[in-house]
């Protein structure tokens, strides 16, 4: 745009000068046309006076002077616009890249803080179930082993085992469900969302209104940004209720919006779940902005091109 602005305004000074360089050519054409009207033996000219034999000669002369002056206005006008518009892509290329790179960064953060999760909830959750699970079992074993075996308390250690067995493949699935959601490619970004709705502990109201499908990435950075709010609402935020609504934007973008009426307050902090919502949408070429005023309510908006 300044780029396109500039050479408009290059071509209107151009145009300022390129008036008197006409006029010059009109009055050069007549002066070499003098001898065919001439009265007298001189042509008046503003400033000087020429003999009518010497006008054709002094009149193409002018003549010709004019036109290299038009010619070279009208290059000169080409090659500062050429450069105006060198620079405006050299500038936009600059641009890309560094968007690139902080896509990039995005992306890298975002698996780090991923990875940082997954390794949290296995070493706080999962990990110490199974031990306890190895434990019991153990416990079971002495009781089978001992000079008097003892098999209905066995029993129930293997029964206690069982349970805890169970809620340890429960929390493999959820920590696997936050890695990558199967229903998003299976059946789509609105499916994928009825489910986390599905399973959330504070009431949420669901609005999805997308006309087909978007990239993998881009559907991927919705659902997982809807999914830490809904957590955050119910974890945090001690909210009664929330609203989520997703939406096609003109330019090709998806965008959602998760609020909830809890207290307010939210903030990103490194390594969060927050701040990889940020580096996951920055990596799909998004924007998102948190509003979380003490007291409430929280809002989260993400923007993301639909073909990322």
């Amino acid at each position: 745009m300044p780029a396109s602005v500039a050479s408009a305004a290059l071509a209107s000074v151009l145009g300022l000068v390129l008036v008197p360089v006409v006029s010059a050519a009109a009055s050069a054409a007549a002066l070499a046309l003098a001898p065919l009207y001439a009265q007298d033996d001189v042509v008046g000219l503003p400033g000087v006076d020429v003999p009518v034999a010497w006008a054709p000669l002094v009149g193409a002369g002018g003549l010709l002077l004019a036109l290299a002056g038009a010619v070279g206005l009208a290059l000169l006008h080409g090659v500062v616009t050429r450069a105006l518009l060198r620079s405006s892509r050299e500038a936009q290329l600059v641009e890309q890249a560094r968007a690139s790179d902080t896509r990039r960064a995005g992306a890298v953060r975002a698996a780090e803080v991923e990875r940082t999760r997954i390794e949290r909830d296995l070493h706080d959750g999962v990990q110490p179930r199974l031990v306890s699970v190895g434990m019991t079992l153990g416990l079971a074993e002495q009781k089978l082993a001992g000079p008097e075996p003892d098999a209905d308390a066995a029993r129930t250690l293997v029964a206690e085992a069982r349970t805890s067995t169970k809620a340890a493949i429960t929390e493999l699935r959820q920590l696997a469900r936050g890695v990558h959601a199967s229903v998003l490619d299976d059946r789509g970004l609105d499916a994928a969302l009825s489910a986390v709705v599905a399973r959330s502990v504070v009431p949420v109201d669901l609005d999805v209104r997308v006309d087909g499908r978007c990239g993998r990435t881009a559907e991927a950075a919705v659902y997982f940004a809807v999914s830490e709010a809904l957590t955050n609402a119910a974890k945090h935020a001690r909210a009664s209720r929330c609203r989520v609504v997703v939406r096609h934007r003109d330019g090709g973008l998806l965008w959602a919006r998760v609020e909830d009426d809890g207290v307010g307050g939210a903030a990103v902090l490194p390594g969060g779940g927050l701040d990889g919502v940020g580096h996951r949408v920055a990596a799909a070429g998004g924007t998102c902005r948190l509003d979380s005023p003490r007291g409430g309510p929280t809002a989260l908006e993400v923007s993301v091109p639909c073909a990322s």
